[in-house]
């Protein structure tokens, strides 16, 4: 007869046979001391590829990291198969902290939020002056998520042949933001890429902007096709004479001193992840004269202090208009 509250003892207790013969579930995970550490380089299909030492071996990501997703620019550590021979698959067992991300969302109203590439330092915006027509509103929000992302932006403009670059620029002259200005025939031949490459070394750069403006041109410039077939790092689909990249892919400069990464064109740079609090932080004059401000105060609203603390000769008035530029471009489509 069995026994039940207080008067019951363990003979009385009833274990949950194991039907499978598996050992018993825990919650405690390997440590995995034996990790080895690589740099994510492109993901595709859930395989992704990474660069281990002097070799890219291919890895999918461990159970044990659920829904955690590595992307382009991760420092992982894997386990497994390391030789980067065919067929071969490691495991990827822990993403390491990031210090940068970039992110986006399809569209304003999109609650999914998209990690386009994470620990880059720089964030190349290239934008054509003309066929097609500079897009002003998503330069300004390729500039928030930078911001927000701890990424330093620079502007690349092209095809300066076919318009005057002056009109752009002078909307983000306040913002102090390096640029390069290249034309058809300096994309063509080579001669805008060494001087972009200016500006990338010693750093990892991500390139952004919509089809049509040069982009891919100037990466494949940057990092010639045979470069990239000697190391493993292709993954391109080629058309009719150009090249449309289909995710993001991470690639050596030819001295090792840098790193740039292509991304797919976008059509829109949803900001519905960005808290506009933080894009303050991307002007470091203006902070101070923050702290007077009303709590949660937006800085763009009637008892916003940098109002009074700009017209006191704290900062230029102009810095205060390109923030509140940025601001509102969370809240105002690209086309307005």
């Amino acid at each position: 007869m069995r026994r039940y509250g207080k008067h019951t003892d363990e003979d009385d207790i009833r274990s949950r046979p194991n039907r499978k013969g598996n050992r018993p579930r825990t919650h405690i995970r390997p440590k995995h001391e034996d990790a080895v550490e690589g740099m994510v380089l492109t993901v595709d299909r859930g395989r992704l590829t990474c660069l281990v030492e002097d070799r890219v071996v291919m890895a999918m990501k461990a159970r044990e990291l659920g829904r955690k997703a590595a992307v382009v620019g991760d420092t992982v550590a894997i386990v497994g198969d390391l030789t980067g021979d065919k067929d071969t698959l490691a495991r990827i067992v822990r993403i390491e902290e990031r210090s940068s991300v970039l992110r986006r969302t399809a569209d304003d109203d999109d609650p999914f939020e998209r990690v386009v590439v994470a620990n880059a330092d720089q964030l190349a915006i290239v934008t054509a002056l003309a066929d097609p027509e500079p897009r002003p509103r998503l330069i300004d929000r390729c500039l928030v998520a930078a911001f927000d992302g701890g990424l330093t932006p620079l502007l690349v403009l092209t095809k300066a042949d076919l318009a005057a670059p002056d009109g752009l620029l002078a909307l983000y002259g306040d913002l102090d933001i390096p640029y390069v200005v290249t034309s058809r025939e300096e994309l063509e031949s080579g001669g805008a890429a060494d001087r972009v490459r200016e500006h990338l070394h010693g750093r990892i750069t991500a390139f952004v902007g919509h089809s049509g403006v040069g982009k891919t041109t100037l990466v494949n410039a940057l990092v010639p096709l045979d470069r990239r077939r000697s190391t493993g790092h292709v993954n391109a689909v080629t058309g009719r004479g150009r090249h449309t990249t289909t995710s993001a892919l991470a690639l050596p400069l030819d001295d090792g001193d840098g790193w740039v990464v292509d991304t797919p064109g976008v059509r829109s740079f949803g900001l519905a992840h960005i808290d506009p609090s933080r894009v303050i932080n991307a002007f470091p004059d203006l902070v101070p004269g923050t702290e007077n401000c009303p709590r949660a105060c937006s800085h763009d609203e009637q008892d916003c202090a940098l109002d009074a603390w700009v017209a006191e000769g704290h900062a230029d008035p102009a810095r205060l208009y390109s923030l509140r530029r940025l601001l509102a471009t969370r809240d105002r489509k690209e086309g307005d």
